[in-house]
């Protein structure tokens, strides 16, 4: 009998792989977007994020000359783009668990990172527009590669907002099916103990007659002074 019941997005039995859907889902597109954005910013910051002057051989930043910027762009672009492809993965093989619990971990780890990174980009936006709006001196910077890595810091605000969002709805609608459809499981029909366990009852005790076993009278000691019937024989 197929299962009818659900869990984060997906039904508890477990089903194959389809493409055509798991491309289609809100959650991939963006997800797809916000791969392509990090490469962007990390790509841009390491092949024209750095320029020397003609009186430094050293390369600097672009950006205000703050090594710190450059770094903190390149690392959150990094991890964001191996994140991207991991919970690309976890989507695709999400339906496939036939485990609720194990569903809601990848969902909760999904909800989490995407919420840290929505903020952690943000941060980068800051930084970026704030370094550059102070920058000196811009003359020989590539100019475009900035203003790409300002922009599409930016989308990535968006893109990953969009991802803790869904992944926020998905946690819930996960939460409500499972509790919604949890049933107590049917008695096992060859199992010698029932289900449920009634105490037996017995009968009250009541005294309606004399009981038959009586004591009888204690008879007083004879005398030890000789008036028994008991004589001693003569050898």
């Amino acid at each position: 009998m197929e299962s009818n019941s659900v869990a984060y997005g997906a039904s508890l039995a477990g089903a194959g792989f389809d493409p055509v859907k798991f491309i289609k889902q809100p959650q991939t597109i963006i997800r797809f977007l916000s791969w392509v954005f990090a490469i962007v910013v990390f790509s841009t910051i390491t092949a024209e994020g750095y320029v020397n002057s003609s009186v430094e051989p050293q390369v600097k930043c672009v950006f205000n000359r703050n090594e710190g910027a450059c770094h903190y762009g390149v690392g959150i672009g990094v991890i964001a783009f191996l994140a991207s492809f991991a919970f690309l993965l976890a989507d695709a093989l999400l339906p496939t668990m036939s485990n609720a619990q194990e569903r809601k971990y990848v969902v909760m780890a999904d909800l989490g990172f995407s919420a840290a990174w929505t903020f952690l980009w943000f941060v980068c936006f800051c930084l970026m527009a704030d370094q550059w709006s102070k920058t000196q001196g811009t003359r020989g910077i590539p100019t475009d590669a900035v203003h790409a890595v300002i922009a599409f810091s930016f989308f990535s605000i968006g893109s990953w907002g969009a991802l803790t969002y869904f992944a926020l709805i998905r946690f819930r609608q996960g939460v409500t099916d499972v509790t919604q459809n949890y049933t107590d499981p049917p008695a096992d029909p060859t199992s010698p103990y029932p289900t449920t366990y009634t105490p037996p009852t017995y009968p009250s005790f009541q005294n309606t007659g004399q009981d038959i076993f009586q004591q009888p009278p204690i008879s007083p000691n004879p005398d030890p002074s000789g008036q028994s019937s008991y004589q001693p024989p003569v050898y």
